[in-house]
């Protein structure tokens, strides 16, 4: 039962909760009456709540009103409305106004409305000091205690019969201002007042005005007196002036009385109410006096004008000539007009002060250069001095003959630029006139005081047109030519050439000719001749007096080989450079010739030593030394030995032959052991002549005979001292050729031959005798 009430309650409870169900449509702000009010006018901020509701239900409303972001006023109502009163409202009060509702967890605000409260509250002004001296300081206090900063406080001083002054001081941070006022002479009695300003809007504002404070001006002293002895209208140059000025104080304390010409400070004295200043009158003295009085911030002045009568004009000093010779008489005469008593001197102007010639109304004197100059003269009366204007005296030396050179030194010049000629008179007073002749046309005039340049920029390459100057200044003497100077046009060097002989290529150890030549250009010429590398050799150097320069080098080597140039210049100081030729340096013939022949011997060498080693392989494979029987073949070489005559030159008798034959199978016989069974077996070809019976005298043939050699242990070393000896007489390739066919035969001859012991070499084979059958 109290759990189905429990359930009953809960079910009640969500449909009541589900009911409350609210939400905000809109919350404005307005203002009564309106929203721009009159200051001082009541104001009312209504905000409202427009809210939409499930049903029947209070809401508790918060409401926040807030001006310019501060909070200005809270309340709760159950309403959807709220009113802020203000029974007064104030300039303060302008600003933009907001309301923010709050109702349960739900929170809207409004827009902002701005509030414009027009007018300003009345200010108040007080001052320090009612009675015042001259010179005193008055503080004024100007104060709106109903407003709020930042605000602008403008003060006015009221004169009488004058327009107000008016000084403004802006404040950012207080509703009052202070300011200080001094009172200036002449300020007698004087009122004050002050008004309010503020910016609304980028608008100002200003509040009414306040009310006036009355302050009351005293003299501390009075104006001041100033008077002169004799009168300021009668007074001459050379009296003597005496000047006064007096005032009356009311408290004798730091006053200071000042006497003034053209702000000039003439005398003044302290604590004192008469200054006294006298002096003898001049010209200069004429003008306007000012008299000051002063105590504390208080000023007075009092003006006067003083005329000085002249006493006297100024003298005139006349010369009996202003430009004169050297050496000639000047007469300078010093006179005042109507006026005779005076005491005159003549006086001669300088840097470091007047030098005095003479204290004398006139001076003559025989003039140097040295007394050009200017001069004056004074004159004295009654204590008045007075100067005459200054007279320029100019004594002139006479101009010596000038010289005419070029600037650059040398009498020359290059084709297409100008010439620069100086004309120099070392003597004469300046100022000098220089003119410049070519040939006798006048070029230029100059004034100058020693010397005059003359740039002449039309060259050509023939003109024989010389050139001159003269000179002449004010002396009497006249006018001073200069010599003619003739000037050589100088040509620029134009298009420099190179070539070689032989061209191109030369032969290592050969000799080699350079030739540089131009087309134009002034002579001497000189030409360099250089080897382009990474930095520019100078090679060689000649001056020519023709448009060409050769340059022999004797022996060119393999580094001689490059690039080659050469540059020719002249007086212009213009390098021309030619066009690079290459020179390429190749082997001379007879040392190809000898790099041939050394390929070769070592290429036939290679294949020779190649083919020795083959066919000693060879021969080792075949295995011991065979017999050959040799009785057969040396009977049948004794008998055609012994059928053969003597025929020509070449035939040789064989008895000779036979013996050492016989000899040596004898002892080859005799003395065969263990190493005549070991050795190697070596055959040589050899050339026999022999006799054709239906033929004569003789016929030259071939026969191959097999000898068999016993080779020793040195038998390498045998062979290359024979090879050695070949190549000396007969050439290399006589040797090549002989040592194949040697070694072919050798190894295709018959196995079979029965051929023992050591052969003798045949009478006609001289040529290999010599190198072959000689005994070891």
């Amino acid at each position: 039962m109290y759990l189905a009430l429990l359930v009953i309650f809960l079910q009640f409870s969500e449909l009541y909760t589900q009911d409350k169900v609210f939400t905000f449509n809109t919350v404005e702000i307005k203002v009564e009456p309106s929203v721009k009010v009159r200051n001082g006018a009541p104001m009312s901020i209504i905000c409202h709540a427009d809210i939409s509701k499930s049903a029947d239900f209070q809401l508790k409303y918060n409401f926040t009103i807030f001006k310019d972001h501060k909070l200005v006023f809270m309340t709760v109502s159950d309403t959807g409305d709220a009113q802020y009163e203000v029974p007064v409202a104030k300039s303060s009060d302008t600003g933009d106004y907001q309301c923010t509702v709050k109702a349960d967890k739900k929170t809207r605000s409004s827009d902002p409305v701005h509030v414009w409260v027009t007018g300003m509250t009345k200010p108040t002004l007080t001052a320090d000091k009612r009675d015042v001296l001259e010179g005193e300081v008055v503080k004024l206090r100007c104060e709106l205690p109903e407003e709020d900063p930042p605000l602008q406080f403008c003060f006015r001083k009221i004169k009488t019969n004058s327009t107000p002054r008016e000084t403004c001081v802006p404040e950012s941070y207080t509703n009052f201002s202070v300011l200080e006022v001094s009172v200036e002479e002449g300020d007698n009695i004087l009122q004050f007042d002050c008004f309010g300003r503020r910016n609304v809007k980028l608008e100002w504002e200003d509040s009414a005005h306040s009310n006036k404070t009355l302050v009351t001006v005293r003299e501390p002293f009075i104006k001041p007196t100033l008077t002169t002895v004799p009168s300021s209208n009668n007074v001459t140059e050379g009296d003597q002036i005496q000047f006064e000025c007096s005032t009356v104080v009311v408290e004798m304390r730091d006053i200071e009385i000042i006497l003034q010409k053209n702000k000039s400070i003439l005398n003044s004295v302290q604590d004192k109410k008469l200054l006294r200043y006298s002096t003898v009158a001049t010209l200069e003295d004429s003008g306007e006096y000012l008299c000051k009085v002063e105590q504390g911030g208080a000023s007075k002045t009092t003006k006067l004008n003083v005329v000085v009568s002249e006493l006297f004009p100024k003298p005139t000093l006349v010369a009996s000539m202003t430009k004169l010779d050297k050496n000639k008489e000047l007469i300078l005469n010093c006179s005042i007009n109507g006026f005779q008593t005076a005491n005159f001197s003549i006086i001669r102007k300088n840097a470091n002060g007047d030098i005095p010639l003479k204290n004398s109304q006139t001076l003559k004197m025989r003039v140097n250069v040295n007394d050009t100059g200017s001069y004056t003269c004074k004159a004295e009366v009654k204590g008045i001095v007075k100067e005459s204007k200054p007279v320029r005296i100019n004594v002139y030396a006479p101009v010596s003959k000038p010289t005419l050179s070029v600037a650059g030194g040398l009498p020359e010049v290059v084709l297409g630029k100008p010439l620069q000629l100086i004309c120099h008179s070392v003597m004469g007073t300046p100022p000098k006139t220089f003119r410049f002749y070519k040939g006798d046309d006048v070029e230029k005039i100059v004034i100058n005081d020693t010397y005059a340049t003359f740039l002449d920029e039309n060259i050509r390459l023939n003109d024989q047109r010389g050139y001159r100057c003269d000179a002449r200044n004010n002396h009497s003497s006249g006018v001073k030519t200069s010599d003619i100077l003739n000037v050589t046009v100088i040509v620029p060097v134009r298009d420099a050439s190179l070539g070689s002989v032989p061209y191109g290529e030369v032969e290592d150890g050969s000799e080699i000719a350079f030739l540089c030549s131009v087309k134009e250009g002034s002579l001497p010429i000189l030409f360099r001749f250089f080897k382009k590398t990474d930095n520019e050799v100078l090679l060689f150097e000649k001056i020519e007096h023709r448009d060409r320069a050769m340059w022999h080098k004797e022996t060119m080597k393999r580094q001689d080989t490059g690039t080659y140039y050469c540059v020719a210049s002249n007086r212009a100081n213009v390098d021309v450079r030619s066009q690079p030729i290459t020179i390429s340096v190749i082997l001379a013939a007879w040392k190809k010739g000898v790099v041939a022949a050394l390929v070769l011997i070592t290429i036939a060498g290679a294949g020779a030593l190649a083919l020795w080693w083959f066919l000693r392989k060879k021969k080792k494979a075949k295995g011991p030394s065979m017999e050959m029987s040799g009785s057969a073949l040396a009977a049948n070489l004794t008998s055609e030995k012994l059928a053969r005559q003597p025929n020509d030159g070449d035939y040789y008798s064989g008895s000779g032959y036979i013996e050492d034959s016989e000899n040596h199978m004898k002892s080859t016989d005799e003395s065969k052991g263990p190493d005549l069974e070991s050795a190697e077996v070596e055959y040589t070809e050899v050339e026999v002549s022999t006799l054709d019976p239906h033929r004569a005298p003789v016929q030259k043939g071939t026969e191959t005979v097999y000898s068999e050699i016993r080779k020793a242990n040195n038998g390498i070393f045998a062979r290359s001292y024979l090879a050695l000896k070949i190549v000396s007489y007969t050439g290399f390739l006589q040797y090549v050729i002989f040592l194949a066919r040697n070694w072919i035969r050798k190894y295709n001859a018959p196995e079979n031959l029965p051929l023992k012991g050591r052969l003798s070499c045949p009478v006609t084979a001289r040529t290999l005798r010599r190198d072959f059958c000689s005994n070891p």
